[in-house]
């Protein structure tokens, strides 16, 4: 301790230092960032971002070990309150040096780092609405179409905790989406409480495009023994919710898991168990349906003990207890598409013309597929990589010419993995620039000004992409509707702190976190510092943040949680808001959410420990 003792002074004048260096830089940020200051509480909230990114800029391990040898802040918290932190410290080491310090210089210091949480809290509100009781977090929650059908799922919805309701632009259509907008406002109505609408601009999502299609076909396949008899039925559901019928989610238990015959809604809800259907299937072969169990309003548990062979016009026959034979027809149902399966060294073609892809035939040629948005083959270079499908199938480009880009496969699972139809195509090493908005979203946007709380803003990459979303959303009478940027490709990442100054100067503003893209496009191994560099730099700007993307995905679509998971949501309650996909258990996902949301308020704030008493 003598050691460290006789060195005060030589530590005084390093933070000194330090902090005559933060003013500095952020003097010199803020000067660029001056055209985008919307008035004195944007440019306090900017000035203290660019404090924080000078600060960042420093080498501070060495001091940070010094001033916890003496007990004082190591300066690991300071996101919100940065110059106000420094001066805390060098106000603790003069009074080691020379003398207690006043009263009124500690209650200064007090304030001005409360001040920080205080933005922030008031930042949070006005684009996430009220605080929810007993939970910090926010939850939001992606409405599947059957929400604007069924009512009751929503009064659910918005019961067990959804605190805000997203809509996404790349599904469904406007039609769909007012139905939505009001079953949220009449169940929020209801319940006695808020519940906001966010909707996500679709943008340029990179996609593959149409393989050949064939109309659908479902098949319902008991499950045999060796010896060819019937070990169990084939299960499945008639759904009478509007979608088309089709087969299940691969993987999955639960309602994803049930084959679906579409039927009408009135036909099924005189179904009642222990009755028989027979249906006529597409060989001309009749068989009968055992009716088990309704599953709620629109869904009805059935089986059947032979092949069944369905296709849309099917006759089916409600045999009812009552001697009576109600007669319906199975409705539509998904189509099939060829797909292409893809093995590591197989060469593969993303052409540019618009025709339906093919499967490839022998020699490591596994076909062709074209690139819903071919405009971006020109960008890519001989060399650069290519994921498909959220980074599931991996390539490498060899050569672009005028039939397209040429792949060569270097990851797939060794059985192979298969490429479809509209699945995400990311290109991380190639500049590719499309505008943040197309016509689609600009159109969408004419609805979302009338309808939405919050928009969502996908594939934001620039300060100028924000500017142009503000001048969109003035020129339709909604210049001061909430807007969350969603941070999903390397350009993002490198413009961030652009992108949070000209964001927030007109409007309620936040982030989100969409880490399915944004893991693709930086590598896996980069997203959990990349997360953690997006949270402080929004915690120094005192602007919310959306923790999105795989957030309970295995209990949401199999009723099982997984370890990570738990995990992963306990580290979740750091941002201001949590993003729930949709899925058949999706209401036992926010009621989870919300129990560790309400739990971990009392052991951390932001990244700070809060040392409650242990009960051991």
């Amino acid at each position: 301790m003598a050691r460290i003792l006789t060195s005060l002074p030589e530590l005084q004048n390093q933070l000194a230092r330090l902090r005559d260096r933060v003013v500095a830089g952020r003097q010199a940020l803020l000067q660029g960032w001056k055209p985008a200051l919307a008035d004195a509480a944007h440019a306090r909230d900017a000035g203290n971002l660019a404090a924080y990114i000078a600060f960042r800029r420093e080498d501070l391990r060495d001091l940070q070990e010094r001033l916890s040898d003496l007990g004082l802040s190591s300066l690991g918290r300071c996101e919100g309150h940065v110059e106000a932190t420094l001066d805390s410290v060098a106000l603790a080491l003069d009074a080691m040096v020379h003398a207690r310090p006043g009263e009124d210089d500690l209650r200064r210091l007090g304030l001005d780092k409360r001040a920080g949480d205080k933005r922030l809290k008031q930042n949070t509100q006005r684009l996430l609405g009220k605080e929810p009781r007993r939970r910090r977090v926010r939850i939001m929650v992606t409405l599947p179409t059957v929400a604007g059908q069924d009512v009751r799922l929503v009064r659910d919805l918005v019961e067990r905790g959804m605190d805000i309701a997203r809509i996404n632009c790349a599904h469904d259509d406007p039609d769909t989406w007012k139905a939505m907008v009001d079953n949220v406002r009449s169940a929020a109505q209801a319940a006695g409480r808020d519940c906001l609408i966010h909707m996500d601009l679709a943008g340029p999502k990179l996609r593959t495009g149409d393989m050949a299609a064939t109309p659908g076909r479902l098949r319902l396949k008991p499950k045999r023994d060796d010896r060819g008899d019937t070990r169990a039925p084939a299960y499945f559901l008639f759904d009478a919710s509007g979608e088309p019928g089709g087969p299940g989610l691969r993987g999955a238990t639960g309602l994803a898991g049930y084959p679906r015959v579409s039927v009408t809604r009135d036909w099924l809800a005189r179904l009642q168990p222990g009755e028989l259907v027979e249906a006529t299937d597409a060989r001309g072969k009749k068989r009968i349906l055992n009716v088990l169990e309704r599953m709620g309003e629109t869904h009805t548990l059935a089986c059947a003990a032979d092949n069944v062979w369905l296709e849309q016009g099917c006759a089916l026959k409600h045999l009812s207890g009552e001697g009576k034979q109600r007669s319906a027809t199975v409705g539509p149902l998904e189509d099939s598409f060829d797909v292409i399966l893809a093995h590591v060294g197989d060469s593969l073609l993303l052409s540019r013309d618009g025709a339906p892809g093919e499967v490839g035939g022998e020699n490591g040629h596994a076909g062709r597929i074209p690139c819903a948005q071919p405009e971006v083959l020109d960008s890519l270079r001989v060399g650069e990589r290519v994921f498909i499908d959220d980074g599931q199938i991996g390539a490498e480009v060899e050569r672009v010419d005028e039939a397209g880009a040429w792949l060569r496969i270097t990851r797939a699972r060794p059985e192979g993995d298969k490429i479809r139809p509209a699945k995400g195509l990311n290109f991380p090493d190639s500049d590719i620039r499309l505008p943040a908005l197309g016509e689609k979203d600009l159109i969408d946007l004419d609805f979302i000004a009338r309808e939405a709380d919050i928009v969502g803003y996908s594939f934001v990459q620039s300060a100028a992409d924000m500017t142009r979303l503000a001048e969109e959303l003035e020129a339709r009478g909604a210049g001061t509707l909430g807007r969350i940027a969603k941070i999903e490709t390397r350009r993002a990442v490198a413009n961030l702190p652009e992108i949070i100054v000209h964001g927030a100067g007109r409007a309620p503003f936040g982030l989100m976190i969409a880490r399915g893209d944004l893991a693709v496009e930086i590598g896996w191994s980069r997203l959990a510092e990349v997360q953690e560099e997006i949270l402080w730099l929004a915690e120094a700007a005192h602007v919310p943040v959306v923790w999105a993307t795989q957030v309970f995905e295995q209990l949401i679509k199999e009723n099982l949680p997984s370890r990570a998971e738990m995990t992963d949501a306990a580290m979740s309650e750091r941002a201001e808001c949590v993003m729930l996909n949709k899925g058949p258990f999706v209401l036992d996902a926010i009621a989870m959410l919300d129990d560790i949301a309400r739990r971990m308020r009392d052991h951390q704030h932001k990244k700070s420990a809060r040392l409650r008493a242990l009960h051991w």
